[in-house]
């Protein structure tokens, strides 16, 4: 039988949808568990809900916007202080937009969430994370997972569908999580992407009509009147389970550099995410937008 007693999870994105079901279940395999939610409200009414389902008291909230690269830093820090080791990192928090828009970093606000969002935290992080026996990393993906990444338009800098684009970043997150295990070879520290499939959530809930492409306009009302049938509570279980099994299985304890399906299973990655450049450029992209900032915050700090 599974257990994390004794184990120290952080999942962001947990006060709903898979990343709240993902936390609960590892709640309740005995893991001391941190959620992550924007609403500092949310994220502490999350925490005592798991606290009462799992019956496992060592469930806590911390606040912060992963859209913000001062707040990823701070989340990191904070959990750095708090725990002084880390076993389990699940990068969850995802985003959509209906419409190109920069975050206060000037990034654009899908592409920080989705992909600068992970890279950073986990970089943050990573002195706690290899404080821990065997460490391990999951980021998730998601929509679809199949196409091509355009490196000329990884902000929407040309064009700018929602959902489109979210395809591109979640592609563009599993190629930099890709160059990302294999950076952490030899470190004890592993990094797997899961792939949750399709769930009900609030976040696709709240999707407006511009997010969807045009052609899929027009069944948009159909979809929201089926998608709660068809992915409701027993799809939204499923979807947690790549990541439970990536987190507490003794089996995939030194797997790295893997892509596991919905059926938790190891699968090939998507073409677009094997080609060399194309990693190469997200990852100097990724690279240059922290420091970037971080540059910032010490001339800031300075004057």
């Amino acid at each position: 039988m599974k257990t994390m007693e004794g184990k120290t999870v952080l999942v962001t994105g947990s006060t709903g949808g898979i990343g709240k079901e993902t936390a609960r279940r590892l709640a309740s395999l005995g893991a001391g568990v941190i959620l992550v939610g924007r609403d500092k409200a949310r994220a502490e009414s999350a925490a005592e809900e798991l606290r009462r389902s799992s019956g496992n008291r060592d469930v806590n909230a911390i606040t912060a916007d992963l859209s913000r690269l001062r707040d990823i830093r701070r989340l990191a820090e904070e959990v750095t202080a708090r725990a002084g080791r880390l076993d389990v990192l699940i990068n969850n928090a995802g985003a959509t937009r209906a419409r190109r828009e920069l975050t206060e970093d000037g990034i654009e606000s899908a592409f920080a969430v989705n992909v600068v969002a992970p890279f950073s935290l986990t970089q943050w992080l990573l002195p706690a994370l290899k404080e821990a026996e065997a460490a391990r990393i999951i980021n998730i993906t998601g929509g679809i997972p199949r196409g091509r990444i355009d490196l000329d338009n990884l902000q929407g800098e040309k064009s700018y569908v929602g959902l489109s684009f979210y395809n591109q970043t979640k592609l563009a997150q599993m190629a930099m999580s890709y160059t990302f295990a294999e950076r952490l070879a030899g470190t004890g520290v592993t990094l797997n992407v899961a792939y949750p499939g399709h769930a009900s959530t609030s976040m696709n809930k709240g999707l407006t009509m511009g997010t969807y492409p045009p052609p899929a306009r027009p069944i948009v009302p159909l979809l929201r009147l089926i998608m709660p049938v068809l992915y409701g509570r027993r799809a939204l279980l499923k979807a947690t389970e790549s990541s439970v099994h990536l987190a507490a299985s003794p089996e995939v304890r030194t797997t790295s550099g893997a892509y596991f399906s919905s059926k938790a299973r190891p699968v090939p990655w998507p073409d677009a995410v094997l080609d060399d450049h194309t990693r190469a450029a997200i990852w100097d992209l990724c690279e240059k937008l922290r420091d970037h900032r971080v540059r910032q915050w010490a001339t800031d700090a300075k004057s």
